[in-house]
């Protein structure tokens, strides 16, 4: 019998709704702690340094368990993975309101970082399985800017939440939402597009004839070794760990600086700090398109280098220029700038990883982006003692600004067309 589809609304374009919304899930439960600083640090009696941990810790555990949890996706289906790692994450989100004093509150945040590890890379799967290459760049640019939304209006919106509840119910309300993408997820996806039910013959031919795949694909064992042996891969380490150590900023210590610098109450803070994250959700859709569009025209690696060298500029130029803003427009205005760039960076090393990874893209992504999360961890421990040591903000944002510029040679040298042998 013929499969019958829906034209206007194909099942592809629904399962990337759904990584989107699981995007802003993502970035929702790890933006909240930000906010809650003030009175998660008052009430357990925390200072400045032991939150700079807390906001670390789970950038560590988050990066530790990225090629793992690739490697998962890869071996058993975005289906079975995210389902537990977003109910196990959801899980640590509300534990996160039940933490007493400093170690429990390190030990669940690190936990919550194992936990949210398969996210990310999980969909990395998803997109090379359902995804044609023509459309990879917009899709990738898609769920990336749902993290950057959806950290946006988790700002306001959870300044808002902590006020009228506490912090302690916040981080259970947001777990429980977790809980209910997951068991939705595990019921409606499936990890080959045949294999849904409500697709039509039309479009799993424009999958299969766009991604490559045949009805089944041979996994063969990855080898490690020949991994972390791959200039190629430590190219694309080395870039994604400037890229994040410059978003995570806006992550954990965005909003305690500008509320503490600029004199401002919570809510003000919210809406300041959420601006260079809606300019991020921008900078991803400005990305897509151009990856997309420049690969239509036959040039699959130019579309790949030139939106990340554009986009490591621009968070350069950005983040030195932010520093000499006296008021809070200002800065935020450059800082907006400078995250703009930074996630024009993410559609292409994304697109690159599937790319150069094909059946692997999940292990590939996930090493990216356990690099990656090794800038964010030392972002959210550099501001703080960087302060402390210097007495100023100043040099923690002109290291940021060189990492940015140090990525482009990276860039220059990465070859998309090449696909990685290590299996």
């Amino acid at each position: 019998m013929k499969r019958k589809g829906n034209s206007f609304f194909p099942v592809r374009y629904r399962m990337v709704f759904g990584t989107f919304i699981l995007a802003m899930i993502v970035l929702f439960d790890r933006i909240l702690i930000s906010v809650a600083k003030d009175p998660v640090a008052t009430d357990l009696g925390l200072s400045d340094k032991q939150m700079g941990w807390v906001l670390s810790i789970f950038a560590l555990g988050y990066a530790l368990f990225q090629t793992p949890s690739g490697y998962l996706a890869d071996k058993f289906g975005a289906r079975k993975v995210l389902t537990a790692v977003v109910s196990l994450w959801s899980v640590f989100t509300a534990l996160t309101g039940a933490v007493y004093n400093f170690i429990t509150l390190i030990f669940v945040r690190f936990l919550f970082g194992v936990g949210e590890a398969g996210a990310f890379p999980s969909m990395a799967n998803a997109v090379f399985n359902w995804i044609p290459i023509k459309e990879r760049g917009i899709v990738h640019g898609i769920n990336f800017s749902g993290g950057r939304i959806g950290a946006a209006i988790a700002l306001p919106i959870v300044a808002w939440l902590i006020n009228i509840t506490s912090w302690r119910m916040s981080f259970l309300i947001l777990g429980v939402i977790g809980v209910l993408w997951a068991v939705i997820w595990y019921f409606w996806y499936r990890d080959t597009p045949e294999n849904h039910k409500s697709i039509s013959e039309d479009e799993l031919e424009i999958i299969k004839s766009g991604t490559n795949l045949k009805n089944t694909i041979e996994i063969k064992p990855v080898s490690f070794y020949k991994l972390f042996r791959s200039k190629a891969m430590w190219l694309l380490m080395g870039q994604y760990f400037s890229s994040n150590f410059t978003f995570f900023f806006c992550l954990t210590w965005l909003f305690p600086h500008l509320k503490a610098k600029y004199n401002l109450d919570m809510v003000e803070a919210g809406f300041y700090s959420s601006a260079p994250l809606i300019f991020g959700a921008l900078g991803n859709w400005v990305s897509g398109f151009l990856v997309d569009g420049i690969f239509k025209r036959g040039k699959l690696a130019m579309s790949r280098k030139l939106p990340a060298v554009i986009g490591f500029s621009l968070a350069a130029i950005g983040i030195v220029v932010s520093v000499y803003m006296e008021n809070v427009l200002e800065a935020v205005a450059f800082l907006s700038l400078a995250v703009f760039g930074a996630d024009m960076t993410l559609s292409p090393s994304w697109s690159t990883c599937l790319d150069i990874g094909k059946e692997h893209s999940g292990t590939v992504s996930g090493t990216m982006n356990m690099a990656g999360n090794l800038g964010s961890f030392f972002t959210a421990l550099a501001f703080p003692y960087m302060v402390a040591f210097t007495g100023s903000y100043t040099p923690f944002f002109f290291v940021a600004a060189g990492l940015n510029v140090l990525a482009i040679p990276m860039w220059l040298l990465i070859k998309p067309q090449k696909t990685l042998q290590i299996s």
